[in-house]
């Protein structure tokens, strides 16, 4: 399961980027898109049960999502 597993990974932290830069540029539709991205990365990685730990310093999912919420 290491592809897989990596893969995983992969896709969340791409959408963790997406949705940072969206928030970052206030882009009410495509900070949307990507917390959709994000949200169904991460059921797919614990459906699977692989860890998707940010790194320390790094914006949480909940954060993010309040931050949606501003726009």
């Amino acid at each position: 399961m290491g592809g897989f597993a990596e893969a995983a990974r992969e896709r969340v932290r791409q959408a963790r980027a997406r949705l940072r830069t969206a928030l970052d540029e206030r882009d009410e539709y495509e900070a949307d898109l990507a917390q959709d991205e994000l949200e169904d990365a991460l059921r797919l990685a614990r459906k699977h049960g692989i860890s998707t730990e940010e790194p320390e310093g790094a914006e949480r999912s909940g954060a993010a999502e309040e931050g949606a919420a501003d726009l």
